[in-house]
């Protein structure tokens, strides 16, 4: 009688529970910088974002550690990775970086 009880009825309240909350989770998305650094020429960056849907904070910290250690990653020229939470504003949560990346900041915002 329980088990009935639970599949006829506990089991679509939790689903339209769900539901009705999925809306008003937050949304997650992986941010990738590369830095291009040409003597001469001002520094270049291209980002690329790989966004996720509300409430996949696992996917998105799996991409995440997956990025970061990635061999690709390390050996390429200046690069900022972030997992970022996005509800009414984007923060940052996690942030790894490899290369020079704070020293060509600093140099960009001085040229201005």
């Amino acid at each position: 009688m329980k088990k009935l009880f639970t599949k006829a009825i506990v089991s679509p309240i939790k689903a339209i529970g769900r539901g009705v909350v999925k809306p008003f989770q937050s949304k997650y998305e992986v941010v990738c910088t590369t830095y291009q650094v040409i003597p001469g020429l001002p520094v270049s960056k291209n980002e690329q974002t790989h966004a996720f849907e509300r409430g996949a904070s696992l996917k998105a910290r799996e991409f995440y550690t997956k990025v970061v250690s990635s061999d690709m990653t390390r050996t390429m020229a200046p690069v900022e990775v972030k997992l970022r939470k996005i509800y009414l504003s984007g923060k940052t949560i996690e942030q790894a970086e490899f290369g020079p990346v704070q020293h060509l900041k600093n140099a960009g915002n001085k040229k201005k």
